[in-house]
């Protein structure tokens, strides 16, 4: 903890997690849950690398920092976890909310 503040959180997923099981999550996330997919659509900030792992991270992450403070989590039925590493790169941020 710095400053007696909570540190950052990011919410991926899991590299372990089965394709058909990802893209599952990736879709519940994207229709359902409210995460803002658009970042991961062709030609955005967020669409490179065009992977299922890069893609799903990012939409969790933004349902996780959207809705952490009503309860929503970073489980995605097991298909991803919270890590304290940032995982934006280049162009595409992933949000961090308090």
């Amino acid at each position: 903890m710095k400053g007696g503040q909570l540190e950052e959180e990011w919410c991926i997923a899991d590299e372990q997690t089965p394709d058909e099981e990802l893209q599952m999550a990736l879709n519940w996330a994207c229709q359902v849950g409210g995460a803002d997919c658009s970042k991961i659509q062709e030609n955005q900030a967020c669409y490179l690398p065009n992977t299922l792992q890069h893609h799903a991270s990012y939409a969790f992450n933004n349902y996780y920092q959207k809705l952490k403070q009503q309860g929503g989590t970073c489980y995605f039925n097991a298909a991803a976890f919270v890590t304290a590493l940032d995982p934006s790169h280049n162009s595409c941020k992933f949000e961090y909310l308090p």
